[in-house]
């Protein structure tokens, strides 16, 4: 069976050209959305692959319908190819179902892998300039050393509890369970 998917963002958008598109292409039955192409959340999506069975076919107006994430992609063409079934996207001419389309694809991955490398790279490059410069990452802590102190203290001589010293610090509760479990360990 030929499988269709058409997606928007939201707001003004609709799906008609896509819609006509994977028409004329021959699917049979079309999954429509709206939702972002960043979110892994997205039900009709994840109802289509759900129905896959070997030897069908999943059609896209475009790539960037599938996800914004050239990750994402490949893991969906992973669980198409678990499946037995191809892709095809209408803009691109990628057709999983011919050897072309097949070399395409892994074309695309093996660029995918390099530009997460050189992420990698970029990123550890940048964090060792910045202990170098004498910078940690993460987030500032939410309570000074004297803060940290009090609150230990406090809530050890029983003078307040550790839901009371977090209101009293504008700390989350959590954030006191974790400062008192250090100190305990």
């Amino acid at each position: 069976m030929k499988f269709g998917y058409a997606r928007v963002s939201g707001g003004m958008q609709d799906t008609a050209a896509q819609l006509a598109a994977l028409k004329a292409a021959g699917c049979e039955r079309i999954f429509e959305e709206r939702a972002s192409g960043g979110r892994w959340e997205r039900p009709e999506l994840h109802r289509l692959l759900e129905q896959l069975r070997p030897g069908d076919v999943v059609t896209v107006w475009k790539l960037d319908r599938l996800s914004r994430s050239l990750r994402d992609v490949l893991l969906l063409m992973e669980r198409l190819r678990e499946a037995g079934a191809g892709f095809q996207s209408l803009t691109e001419a990628i057709d999983t179902t011919t050897p072309a389309g097949r070399m395409m694809l892994q074309m695309l991955g093996a660029f995918a892998e390099f530009e997460r490398a050189m992420l990698r790279e970029r990123t550890r490059a940048g964090l060792l300039a910045a202990r170098a410069e004498g910078r940690l990452g993460g987030r500032r802590p939410k309570l000074s050393p004297g803060q940290r102190t009090e609150i230990v203290r406090m809530v050890s001589s029983g003078e307040k509890t550790a839901a009371a010293a977090a209101r009293l610090f504008g700390v989350h509760p959590a954030t006191v369970g974790r400062l008192l479990a250090r100190e305990r360990g």
